[in-house]
């Protein structure tokens, strides 16, 4: 197993001095070791549920806005630019995660396939 970043921390602690924390980060989740592609790897399942989460609460917000708006335009022209901009956020993600997918088999860029 592969060892980085601080093996000892020392910080400084009230007034009797300093507490020293010791320890080894684990990489085995990252595959031995840790470089932003295998950080990347294991954070996108995390940013997709985060966005669908997302989406479903302005969904929600943009619905009971309609809702609530009772016949005032003002109020539904609001509504209406936040479910825009939900669906278009939304949109934004996952076209971003299918062009640099179609760009590495296109390119035969095989490093895309193994941080994403």
């Amino acid at each position: 197993m592969s060892t980085l970043l601080a093996q000892n921390l020392t910080i400084p602690w009230g007034t009797s001095g300093t507490t020293t924390i010791k320890g080894k980060l684990d990489t085995s989740n990252f595959g031995g070791t840790i470089t932003l592609g295998s950080i990347l790897s294991n954070a996108i399942g995390y940013i997709f549920i985060f966005a669908g989460i997302g989406l479903l609460l302005m969904l929600l917000g943009s619905g009971f806005s309609f809702l609530t708006s009772a016949g005032d335009p003002k109020k539904m022209e609001k509504a209406q630019g936040q479910l825009t901009n939900a669906l278009v956020g939304f949109l934004i993600i996952f076209v971003a995660y299918w062009l640099v997918q179609a760009a590495g088999i296109i390119f035969g860029i095989d490093a895309i396939k193994s941080i994403f």
